[in-house]
């Protein structure tokens, strides 16, 4: 049976959330391969709003196991406030359906200390980060001196490995930040607790995926943030601090490159972006606010008002590549509605040339200047169409420009935010 990973196209907050709940009727298990609480993925099942940092959007559904990632890195704390939300809703959480790798990260609370210290010290210059010790946690795994789960549900093994550590840490929040320390004992009293309610599901993640698919069972991977925020391949610096690109389902959960079957790229109808960093579509303008207030843009883990512009394709190229996407999802698209024009950005102009890649240097992308390309808008509501035929010509028109401009075919359509308003033109797990 296929596998199919789910990856974000643009500057992440494209709508991954609803699309994997929406597959996770076709998967056995849902995987989540990186990053942290810095992801917000919303989900309206029933008119029901439902918003996860950490656990894997499949959770809602029974009979799906979730499984988080050595990909991931993980606040404990974050983890057992959504299982603890969940659970006073009626959903049941436990080893049946959610497991977590021995292998896993954990956020310390002196990784949230530095991020926020870290920003404050760099005042104008800021990156832009959530503050919530996403990368200063993945600066540990590097370094080879990170606390993994296996650490956290050991009381002996958490003990040795704070009082190795936290040293270095105290002396850089204290010397070069001027922000507190932490005890060993302040730390143990709040993490060990957590640790033992967690023990249950802990696992080793890549054998379970290695059994499902000898077992023939389908697999939902599930990437957060987007492709231009990727650590290696975004506009860096301004990316997050991990690979959200369709290779780093490989390494973040145990699984081998040859077992990845689909992949399917989300696509926002327009384009956003949160925090610092380029921005060749943005619109400052009224056309800017409408995409805010209509598309009710503020972040779901910050709540930050989202940077909005045009539909960028430059970008998505670079997506379709980076990824190998096999198919596209398009989300948001009745955002667009009431619009009399929309635009495409199809180029960048380049000190006078022509680009159709984004460069690998912040110094040339501040050089680019969009090149648009002006399409006729739509006036009619479309959050109830449920047939490709039955949307507005100049709409599908607009589908089928983007198709062309990226060369991967559109195989499924959001028309709001609730489950049920989306078309599915191609299953991709057919």
């Amino acid at each position: 049976m296929p596998n199919v990973v789910v990856v974000g196209t643009q500057w992440g907050d494209e709508g991954k959330g609803k699309i994997v709940d929406l597959l996770t009727e076709q998967a056995r298990l849902v995987a989540r391969y990186q990053g942290g609480n810095n992801a917000g993925h919303t989900l309206v099942v029933d008119g029901a709003k439902f918003i996860f940092h950490l656990i894997p959007s499949g959770i809602l559904h029974s009979g799906t196991q979730c499984l988080i990632g050595n990909g991931v890195v993980l606040d404990p704390e974050v983890l057992l406030m959504e299982i603890d939300r969940l659970k006073e809703r009626g959903h049941k959480v436990g080893p049946e359906n959610l497991r977590i790798s021995e292998r896993t990260q954990v956020i310390m609370p002196y990784h949230q200390r530095i991020d926020i210290a870290r920003e404050e010290k760099k005042g104008a210059g800021k990156i832009g980060t959530t503050g919530r010790g996403i990368g200063p946690c993945y600066e540990d795994k590097v370094g080879r001196r990170g606390i993994r789960m296996a650490d956290l549900v050991d009381p002996d093994s958490l003990k040795a490995k704070l009082a190795e550590v936290l040293p270095e840490k105290n002396f850089y929040l204290e010397n070069f930040l001027g922000a507190q320390p932490f005890t060993i004992d302040e730390i143990l009293e709040k993490y060990l607790p957590m640790g033992a309610r967690l023990k249950p599901l802990v696992a080793n993640v890549s054998v379970i995926l290695d059994q499902a698919v000898r077992q023939g069972q389908n697999i939902l991977f599930e990437g957060a943030q987007g492709t231009h925020l990727d650590i290696d391949h975004g506009t860096y610096p301004y990316v997050t601090s991990s690979n959200p690109l369709a290779g780093g389902a490989t390494t973040g959960t145990g699984i081998g490159p040859g077992q990845l079957h689909h992949v399917l790229g989300i696509v926002k109808a327009y384009t956003t972006r949160v925090g610092g960093g380029p921005f060749p579509t943005e619109c400052l303008d009224k056309i800017g606010d409408h995409l805010v207030e209509c598309g009710v843009e503020f972040g779901s883990t910050t709540g930050r008002r989202r940077r909005c512009g045009w539909l960028d394709a430059v970008v998505l190229k670079d997506a379709a590549r980076l990824n190998g996407l096999t198919g596209l999802a398009i989300t948001k698209l009745d955002v667009l509605s009431t619009l009399n024009t929309v635009k495409i950005c199809v180029a960048y102009d380049q000190d006078g040339a022509k680009r159709e890649t984004m460069p690998g240097t912040l110094k040339e992308l501040e050089r680019c200047r969009p090149v648009f390309e002006e399409l006729p808008g739509w006036t009619e509501d479309i959050r109830r169409v449920r047939q490709y035929q039955d949307l507005p010509a100049n709409t599908r028109r607009y589908l089928e420009r983007v198709q062309e401009l990226v060369g991967v075919p559109i195989q499924l359509i959001s028309v709001g935010p609730d489950r049920e308003e989306t078309m599915v033109l191609k299953n991709p797990f057919a």
